[in-house]
């Protein structure tokens, strides 16, 4: 085992004091995830420490934090991987802090939930079992769906940061996760969510959503492919 020190942003609310970088010292495995680190840290050393983590397994998104100054999940970052013996660890920026490394997550998923992110099959007959889809039209899904809800991207999004009412890189990314799906027939209804000033035209382009994303999906593509398809179809708005 090699020593490591954690250089971790501590916030309480109510205790009149602005946050501050607290350093703890510790023993681990190289190939312990930053997690297992911050794990040994609250056992261990300090029960006070707050942050969030569920799977473990870089599924449910919990543990994305800022490790030194990017933007990753805890549970997937090996401390060999980082090459470093000090590891700094922040909250996912340009949210607000709640505790600790917790941040206050509602302006992500409200924009998440602005796109109406369930399938719409209108008009299908209700005693359909089921809505078969070919192979071809499933595979349009690939690198759509398997985002985390993490909130990397939106917080490494320079839009983002300037106007918290952006729906955000995730919800454009789901929005055309059900655009691209052969059994959604809502497609005016999403493109009239999206065609917004806080919507799809909000997106700068600047990719750093994609070099956030832990599960190397592409929400800038995704993005550029709305845009196309409202000019396409003719449902740009008139300015």
């Amino acid at each position: 085992m090699a020593e490591y020190s954690l250089k971790i942003v501590r916030y309480t609310p109510g205790e009149g004091r602005k946050s501050y970088i607290q350093t703890y010292t510790i023993k681990a495995e190289p190939t312990w995830s930053v997690l297992d680190c911050l794990n040994e840290i609250k056992w261990h050393h300090d029960g006070t420490l707050a942050f969030r983590r569920s799977c473990r397994s870089g599924i449910c998104g919990s543990c994305a934090m800022n490790i030194n100054g990017k933007n990753r999940l805890a549970c997937e970052t090996r401390i060999e991987d980082l090459k470093k013996k000090t590891i700094t660890i922040t909250p996912l920026p340009f949210f607000e802090i709640i505790k600790d490394l917790v941040v206050d997550l509602d302006p992500f998923f409200e924009g998440i939930k602005s796109i109406k992110p369930f399938l719409a099959a209108k008009g299908i007959n209700p005693e359909k079992r089921e809505m078969v889809q070919s192979k071809e039209a499933r595979e349009k899904l690939d690198g759509l769906y398997e985002c985390i809800y993490c909130g990397s991207c939106t917080s490494s999004c320079p839009s983002f940061w300037h106007n918290y009412r952006f729906m955000g890189p995730a919800a454009l990314l789901r929005a055309q996760r059900y655009l691209a799906d052969s059994r959604d027939n809502s497609k005016k209804e999403r493109f009239s969510l999206i065609d917004t000033n806080n919507g799809v035209w909000r997106c700068h382009t600047v990719f750093n959503c994609v070099e956030a994303c832990p599960k190397n999906l592409n929400p800038a593509e995704a993005i550029q492919k709305i845009k196309k398809n409202l000019i396409k179809d003719g449902l740009l708005r008139k300015l």
